[in-house]
């Protein structure tokens, strides 16, 4: 009890905190400790919180030399690197808004984004960045500058509008020397109330829309997440690499970092995410299910393809390991005999399998942005990564509720972070309070209005809570589908089942309305091709593969599989094999891989009428 009263009052006071006022205090006790490393040339780099502090203050002392206001938004795109963090913290202590872009956007949207959002000022990774941004640039009225960080294949390129990432510190170093109480000044004007940031949502269903973060709002956040869930330590690594324009990535990156001084080392770039993670072995991880839904294919994958006699001795282990997981994720005991036959399938197998992965170090890793198949989040269990789920939106900064280090309860996404409250409404609608309710959407008071309600943030998630407070999600509000005899069906529950598969990268679930449930299924590329080489399939295009039909075969036998664990009124009768890539460029899907279920609905709609 004096524990959780202590964890109240340290998140009451956070709620007055700044992110320059947090910045500043870190740097202060900590300067000549490792905040950031990077990797050139094949080495990894030390950069300290003082360098951090003395490269964020020259961006936003220039800023503010080329009349950045405070309140002014400025604009950043470009994959994780030390720079993109620099220029966030160097705008948010000016008392500017950061708005993070997807790197992989398209002009258009980038345009709409820099556009919506009023920017004054845009930060681009490269040159490919930097074309986008020429392609609508009559268009930006009020944007002043735009500044480059790495200028490879720009070394002829001039424009009076573009500068680079090192014109800029050296335009903040002078600035500095001119008025050195500027940034210091500047910093004191920022209140909690103000916007740090505006982050665009996905956009499952529309335009997106910008959520007002204040520095209350992500600093509270960053607080109570440590504070009522796991332990972290100075000496901790983690491997950033999710976007940062996203919250879940922006979270750990930055607010999170803040406030608990770990370390964290930036991907080379998005491909050597898993060679860099066995590089780094993070002391925590996190990660979109996409992530560790492709762990677990390539894990099983890899021991179908090993010896027999290692075969079976993984198999003996994970059955070990999964008697292991069923009674933790029970809150059982595991016994004197469980646990000597757990300490074999760890020495045995498990030790080696995670210093493969990289995660012989983390002691929790958490999995959010969506919602996860349950076989995965118990196959880690299984095998000794405690990977833990969460729940949240961007609207409420990133988590609402998460499963803590050794609370992990099988079927839910934990109970309420402290100063969380959580109702479900008559309709099943999950509804949240907390200081981390966002100040609403940008530029659309029509959307807040429906978004929050007397405090409470409508989630658009239906769910319940059980007696001890643990949520378990059901699905989207919007999603469920009443089939023509009347039945109410949760899509997300079946779709996350068919994922587990190591041949099935997603699905989409039809049947509203309809007399039976249908499917549209997207294959696990990588794991196709490796099934078509060894049964000698011979294929040319992404189609061609799609259509064979040994591979409608497996993929039939994979639907059955999951059909067997369903209700009847569950299962799915009839399948497509989507015979296409899905392509955020082209509208079907979003930054973080969800999938756009009414477009692809529209886009498809002959496939799925012919199921019927």
């Amino acid at each position: 009890m004096e524990k959780k009263e202590s964890m109240a009052m340290k998140n009451t006071e956070s709620t007055f905190e700044t992110v320059p006022r947090i910045f500043n205090q870190t740097v202060s006790q900590n300067g000549s400790r490792v905040a950031l490393r990077t990797k050139k040339l094949g080495i990894w780099h030390d950069i300290t919180w003082k360098e951090y502090h003395d490269k964020a203050k020259k961006v936003g002392c220039a800023l503010v030399s080329m009349g950045f206001e405070k309140g002014d938004s400025a604009c950043i795109i470009g994959d994780n690197a030390i720079e993109w963090v620099m220029a966030d913290m160097g705008i948010q202590c000016v008392g500017g808004v950061s708005v993070g872009i997807y790197a992989t956007n398209a002009w258009q949207q980038v345009e709409y984004v820099v556009n919506h959002c009023d920017a004054r000022f845009l930060f681009v990774e490269n040159e490919e960045q930097l074309d986008k941004w020429l392609m609508f640039r009559k268009k930006t009225k009020l944007l002043k500058k735009v500044i480059v960080w790495d200028t490879k294949g720009l070394l002829s390129f001039t424009d009076p509008m573009v500068m680079t990432f090192d014109q800029l510190i050296e335009k903040g170093s002078k600035t500095d020397e001119e008025y050195p109480a500027l940034f210091k000044d500047r910093q004191a004007e920022v209140r909690p109330e103000d916007l740090a940031a505006i982050i665009y949502t996905s956009g499952t269903t529309g335009p997106p829309k910008g959520a007002m973060l204040t520095h209350k709002n992500v600093m509270w956040e960053a607080g109570t997440i440590v504070d009522d869930t796991f332990s972290l330590y100075q000496s901790d690594n983690i491997l950033s690499f999710l976007p940062l324009c996203h919250i879940f990535g922006r979270l750990f990156t930055v607010f999170i970092h803040l406030k608990f001084i770990f370390i964290v080392n930036f991907v080379e770039k998005p491909d050597t995410v898993m060679q860099n993670m066995m590089e780094i072995s993070p002391d925590i991880g996190y990660a979109v299910p996409r992530i560790w839904e492709k762990y677990y294919s390539n894990i099983m994958i890899k021991m179908a393809d090993a010896t027999w006699f290692k075969r079976n001795v993984f198999k003996i282990a994970l059955k070990i390991g999964k008697k292991r997981a069923d009674r933790l994720m029970n809150f059982k005991p595991l016994g004197v005999v469980l646990k000597g036959l757990c300490f074999l399938a760890w020495f045995a197998v498990f030790r080696k399998l995670k210093e493969r992965l990289g995660f012989e170090k983390m002691r929790v890793a958490i999995s959010g942005g969506a919602p996860i198949s349950k076989d995965v989040l118990h196959f880690f269990q299984s095998i000794g990564v405690n990977l833990v789920e969460g729940y949240g939106q961007t609207e409420g900064t990133g988590v609402a509720t998460l499963c803590r280090e050794n609370e992990v309860k099988f079927g839910t996404v934990g109970r309420a972070l402290n100063g969380v409250e959580i109702k479900i409404a008559e309709d099943g609608e999950i509804l949240v309070k907390s200081p981390g309710v966002f100040k609403g959407y940008f530029k659309d008071q029509a959307s807040t209005a429906k978004t929050v309600i007397n405090g409470w943030l409508y989630s658009g998630d239906v769910g319940s809570l059980d007696e001890e407070g643990f949520l378990t999600i059901t699905d989207r509000k919007k999603d469920i589908i009443v089939t023509a005899g009347g039945k109410n069906i949760t899509p997300q529950y079946i779709e996350n089942k068919l994922k587990a598969s190591v041949y099935i990268n997603d699905s989409v679930v039809i049947g509203d309305r309809r007399k039976f449930l249908s499917c549209l299924i997207m294959i696990d590329e990588d794991n196709v091709i490796k099934f078509a080489q060894d049964n000698k399939i011979q294929f040319s295009t992404y189609k061609d593969l799609t259509c064979n039909e040994q591979v409608i075969a497996l993929i039939d036998r994979e639907v059955k599989e999951v059909n067997q664990t369903l209700a009847r009124v569950e299962n799915i009768r009839k399948f497509t094999i989507l015979p296409k890539r899905l392509y955020e460029e082209d509208g079907e899907v979003t930054p973080t891989m969800k999938i756009k279920r009414k477009f692809v609905n529209e886009a498809f709609k002959d496939l799925i009428e012919a199921m019927y």
